[in-house]
């Protein structure tokens, strides 16, 4: 059965995935590993060395539970910069490769043209996200960090990313229409893999981009104001 409110730092980590499995990305984004026996979340995280405050703020946050302005003064930004960065990681490096190579295989041996077309689109969109998400870890991340250390460089600000922050997930739109609609697959067991791999990962996107929306953004403009009081 679900829990109904959130988590907080004495319920059992075991508890908290085996009611909501999706947490094991948040945790190896975080870097926890399993094999964590009956210890509460606020134990795990203490000693995997992860800010438990914002460990719990992305869960309860990604499980629709509370408002981000509950959240934003518990954080670490340090902790959340370190969890974005693997995120990114997890997406250029791993699900979208593996993606990549699942779709290959379920479309080798069908429509020639059409499967061309589904894998040169879907080049297009991983194109797309390596620029949004390599924009974030040259350009944002850096002037967090520096912000982190007192300085905040004046030719920037968070505002900037706020504005151009496009929601890349959206792009996968066009590519399950396109497999659902058209492609006449002589396996559909693989391609549904293919299809459910890739709707998992459009939610999984999403998330990413509500906890950079709503609990990152927020939480650098507090940081740029404080130290603009100090100047």
């Amino acid at each position: 059965m679900y829990k109904l409110g959130t988590y907080n730092r004495d319920n059992r980590m075991s508890d908290l995935v085996c009611d909501n499995y999706p947490v094991l990305l948040v945790m190896s984004r975080f870097g926890i590993a399993l094999g964590f026996g009956d210890k509460s979340i606020g134990q795990v995280c203490d000693e995997n060395g992860v800010h438990t405050d914002t460990f719990l703020a992305v869960v309860n946050l990604l499980l629709d539970e509370g408002d981000p302005e509950e959240y934003k003064s518990d954080i670490s930004v340090g902790a959340l910069l370190g969890y974005l960065h693997n995120s990114h990681d997890y997406f250029l490096n791993f699900r979208l490769p593996a993606i990549r190579r699942n779709l290959l295989g379920a479309i080798d041996c069908g429509a020639k043209d059409i499967a061309i077309a589904i894998l040169r689109f879907f080049d297009e969109y991983v194109a797309e996200v390596q620029k949004h998400m390599r924009y974030e870890e040259r350009t944002v991340f850096p002037y967090v960090t520096a912000l982190l250390n007192g300085v905040h460089p004046g030719e920037y600000s968070i505002a900037v990313f706020r504005k151009r922050h496009d929601q890349v997930e959206a792009k996968l739109t066009e590519l399950k229409n396109i497999l659902i609609k058209y492609y006449p697959a002589t396996s559909s067991n693989e391609l549904n893999s293919v299809l459910f791999d890739i709707f998992t990962c459009e939610q999984d996107l999403a998330s990413h981009n509500y906890i950079e929306d709503y609990l990152f953004v927020p939480a650098i403009q507090e940081l740029e104001n404080q130290i603009d009081e100090t100047r």
